[in-house]
């Protein structure tokens, strides 16, 4: 986020490098904080106790971060402080949570810690841990490699489109945290079926809220992209690239995690590490001048994108295919053909209406729109039976007159 500052655009290479070169080392403590924080994050879950992992992650973490933002922006701390203050965050994460798991430890752990079969138990958490680490470096390797091929001030472009495109995988990681212990319990009882269920009803969940995000963001990306200062307001395909991945990626649903609550756990290491060759090797590709697909401006930060989209796509595709071959399930059904044309039909209506040129009223007129179309298509074609009785209890609970 650094990036966004004026004063850090206007590095010239040499002094972009002195400037990586300080804090270098800091990537290494980051990573591991990370690491461990995933790994404490999966323990949580297993013990039933998902909200306090997501409340620091998507709550604490990021109303943190736009402080220390601001805190930066308006010059009350250095960048160097920014960063310490930064890292600091994750370590106390991990603090306040290990204090969690420990306190659940003494209510719920009745076993003795010489019965466990210690080996397996270091096997499965160094896996886990190599796994997290090889996902968090795969999530950051297309903005390493824009700033080495062609400049750190395209990465601060990249940044903000890449978010904004992101941001559909939101309702997907909540899910994922909810059905992670569930899943565990259901691989301890060998209960395939009730995996089964897990598996297309994350499918379908995340399609439809995914699916909403993804009009929000795409249906407003003009308008939304014109708030922006005007050197921030490209990255329209790099929007769209990283939008439609994720759109794929939470459709495919809780994969990854049934994977690693399986024997086959040491499947989601090797399949991550295969992500990050593929993901450096595309980004190689398409983000140089060079790229194949330059003549469709896939090239530079779009050929990034279009490479990181491209490798999310493949890496999903062969955890769909290696489930369906390992344990013969899917996750895919009527109902995903459903979702994915109400994602179509309400697109298309709501595109071809011509809207006011005022770029908040617009906003407004057409984020309204969407919901009061979109929401009550999927009551009435019955898309998701969890989201219809969530929805029920919200509108029963506040709306309804007694």
């Amino acid at each position: 986020m650094e990036f966004i500052k004026p004063d850090t655009l206007e590095l010239d290479e040499l002094q972009a490098f002195t400037l990586l070169k300080l804090n270098f080392h800091l990537v290494f403590i980051l990573v591991a904080f990370l690491s461990f924080f995933e790994v404490l994050s999966s323990l949580s879950r297993s013990l039933l106790n998902a909200t306090i992992p997501i409340f620091l992650k998507e709550v604490f973490l990021k109303g943190m971060n736009i402080s220390l933002l601001f805190l930066h922006w308006f010059d009350y701390i250095d960048f160097s402080t920014f960063l310490n203050l930064y890292i600091s965050l994750y370590l106390g994460m991990i603090v306040i949570l290990s204090i969690s798991i420990f306190r659940k430890f003494s209510y719920k752990i009745t076993i003795k810690f010489d019965e466990i079969e210690s080996r397996k138990l270091l096997l499965f958490g160094l896996y886990v841990l190599v796994g997290g680490a090889s996902a968090m470096l795969v999530s950051k390797l297309d903005m390493i490699m824009i700033g080495k091929l062609i400049g750190y001030k395209e990465v601060a472009f990249y940044t903000v489109a890449f978010f904004i495109g992101n941001v559909i995988r939101v309702p997907g990681r909540a899910i994922g945290s909810i059905a992670a212990p569930l899943l565990a319990k259901a691989w301890e009882t060998n209960n395939k079926n009730e995996i089964k269920d897990i598996y297309i009803k994350s499918s379908i969940n995340q399609l439809l809220l995914g699916g909403l995000i993804f009009l929000g963001v795409w249906l407003n990306i003009d308008d939304g992209l014109s708030l922006l200062p005007e050197k921030f307001q490209g990255g329209t395909l790099v929007v769209l690239f990283i939008a439609l991945s994720q759109l794929f990626n939470v459709t495919t649903g809780v994969n990854g995690i049934i994977i690693i609550n399986s024997k086959f756990y040491k499947f989601d290491l090797y399949f991550n590490l295969i992500l990050l060759c593929l993901t450096l090797y595309t980004n190689w590709i398409f983000i140089r001048e060079s790229s194949p697909l330059s003549e469709y401006d896939i090239v530079g930060i779009n050929g990034a994108a279009f490479a990181t989209a491209l490798s999310v796509i493949i890496f999903n595709t062969t955890k769909l295919i290696f489930l369906y071959i390992k344990m013969g399930i899917q996750p895919f059904t009527f109902s995903t053909i459903k979702a994915i044309v109400l994602i179509i039909v309400v697109y298309l209506l709501i595109n071809n209406i011509h809207f006011p040129n005022d770029v908040f009223y617009s906003l407004i007129l057409r984020s309204t729109m969407l919901f009061a179309l979109y929401i009550p298509l999927m009551i009435l074609f019955n898309i998701s039976e969890d989201l219809n009785k969530t929805l029920s209890v919200v509108w029963n609970k506040y709306f309804k007159k007694n």
